[in-house]
């Protein structure tokens, strides 16, 4: 009794799970951002079906979990980060995330707190900025771009500096870098604030209407920071990953961004 006990056990394992211990290859989960990455991905659910995949959505807060999920192999992808971050935590924690396809772009913004504009900022004024790595050089570029700073000369999009990298400041404001998540809620305690575009959109904010100024579509920015589904080094061929990329790409979508966001989440032209 105990050996057909056992027999069936292993059977049941083996049906369950794939013979190879794996979940359903027609199944692709994506861990994301709620906004606006959350709500792509679930307009894209139904495409994706007639593509004969079931596509399941894992909400995080952070900067990180998505990206430790994908490299413990608990989810498939993600799709929160940009090129320049995720090549930053690479080297940093050594990871191995690799890009399937680029989607949006998302500018980021300086906002209103207690000034409603550049010009209104004097000395001792706070700005909030992202304390991460490829987010506080985009950021410092913006505030740079608005003559509020001056980074050393050759700084772009692929440097990585902080606030001890600026040269120069037009008024001596203070520049403060705190976990992105926090920003959007810290608002009423500086003078402006720099978001990143999802941050800015879960607290009720558009880029392309609130804020006082902002990187342009058609800047190097642009092509710099897009969005991209991404996965562990060696699963960029997945049928399934490449199938919701060209889901992310079509028409319906393109369209239900540019109704939806209005601006503040702009699609990516290959």
């Amino acid at each position: 009794m105990k050996k057909i006990i056992a027999v069936l056990l292993v059977l049941f394992v083996l049906v369950g799970c794939g013979a190879n211990g794996t979940k359903d290859d027609k199944t692709i989960s994506v861990a994301c951002s709620p906004t606006p990455h959350a709500e792509i991905l679930e307009k894209a659910k139904d495409l994706l079906a007639d593509k004969g995949y079931t596509l399941e959505i894992h909400e995080f807060e952070d900067y990180v979990q998505p990206i430790e999920v994908v490299e413990s192999k608990e989810i498939d992808a993600n799709y929160f980060a940009h090129v320049p971050y995720l090549e930053n935590y690479n080297a940093e924690k050594g990871t191995n995330e690799v890009v399937v396809g680029k989607i949006h772009y998302e500018p980021f913004g300086i906002y209103p707190g207690k000034k409603a504009s550049i010009s209104d900022l004097a000395d001792g004024d706070v700005i909030f900025i992202p304390n991460d790595g490829t987010n506080e050089t985009r950021a410092l570029l913006l505030l740079q771009d608005n003559g509020i700073i001056t980074l050393p000369e050759g700084t772009g999009a692929d440097s990585i500096v902080t606030v001890k990298d600026v040269v120069s400041y037009t008024v001596q404001v203070e520049i403060v870098e705190i976990e992105a998540a926090q920003i959007s809620r810290r608002i009423d305690e500086s003078a402006v604030v720099i978001l990143n575009g999802n941050y800015a959109l879960d607290a009720g904010l558009n880029v392309s209407k609130d804020a006082i100024a902002y990187e342009q579509a058609d800047s190097s920015a642009a092509q710099t920071y897009v969005n991209v589904i991404a996965t562990i080094k060696g699963n960029e061929n997945n049928e399934g990953l490449k199938a919701l990329v060209e889901v992310l790409h079509s028409q319906e979508i393109v369209d239900f961004i540019n109704r939806t966001y209005e601006g503040a989440v702009v699609p990516f032209a290959e």
